[in-house]
């Protein structure tokens, strides 16, 4: 614009409106770049560090729990099983062990997971910074273009509609209300949030598998074994590799793979 407004020549009407329209464009990209690098700085890189870095450990420890309460829970079982005295002595030692790493871990995940709290109270005043940060970029852009109206509105009127239509006031705070469960674009499509889709996808084999240890689920994903019971068992698409999809009648749930021997 400012490079067409040269050759049209500043002082013709139609060659200085470009040339402050070029202006006014440029103070706004340098607004849109400040903003970019402020949200960066402030919000994206924080978010980003938590989640490359704490997130993963407490991901981490929070797996390496499951594994140590399988451990105990099938130290548990073999416990109950034995019957000479040897044998006995050898699993309540070994149950012991077990207990104690659980405990150890269980510790260890409990205070990752107690140090979220003081993560989301940065993040929320990241979050603050953001808006703040979108704020005095918006009423940069919405300044810089009532100034360009007002500009372009001084010429005569024999170079520019004096019937235009002015720009609307800034809406307040209490105003800026969506009032809908669904969004319409500027070009008419209604975007909709998204339905809720099964996870679970079912891969089309499955084996029987006959369990090994009792197995108490701990929570309702999961299914509880009996020893000795055979039941069906399959592989979902994205599930942990340490587990797979149990079946027995109309109940479903997950199971652990070590707790199972897969039949032919």
């Amino acid at each position: 614009m400012i490079d067409a407004g040269t050759e049209f020549g500043p002082g013709t009407a139609y060659g200085n409106a470009l040339i402050k329209c070029g202006e006014t464009q440029k103070r706004i990209g340098t607004a849109d770049r400040e903003l970019i690098q402020t949200s960066a700085l402030n919000f994206l890189t924080p978010l980003r560090n938590f989640i490359e870095g704490d997130y993963k450990t407490i991901a981490k420890e929070r797996k390496l729990l499951q594994n140590k309460r399988l451990d105990l829970d099938a130290a548990k079982t073999r416990l109950k099983k034995a019957k000479a005295a040897e044998t006995k002595a050898s699993s309540e030692q070994e149950l012991r062990i077990t207990q104690s790493e659980f405990d150890r871990q269980a510790e260890i995940t409990r205070l990752l997971l107690e140090g979220i709290s003081s993560t989301h109270a940065h993040h929320l005043r990241c979050l603050n910074d953001f808006v703040e940060a979108q704020m005095t970029y918006y009423a940069q852009c919405y300044q810089y273009m009532l100034d360009l109206q007002k500009q372009l509105g001084s010429f005569p009127s024999s170079y520019c509609n004096n019937n235009q239509t002015s720009v609307a006031p800034v809406p307040s705070a209490s105003s800026n209300v969506i009032g809908s469960s669904t969004l319409t674009s500027t070009s008419g499509l209604v975007i909709a949030s998204p339905t809720n889709l099964n996870d679970l996808k079912e891969c089309s084999g499955s084996r029987k598998a006959r369990v090994l240890y009792d197995y108490d689920a701990a929570n309702s994903s999961e299914l509880s074994l009996l020893a000795d019971e055979v039941i069906t068992v399959f592989s979902v698409v994205g599930m942990d590799s340490d587990w797979l999809m149990g079946e027995r009648g109309n109940q479903k749930g997950r199971v652990p793979i070590t707790y199972l021997e897969l039949l032919n």
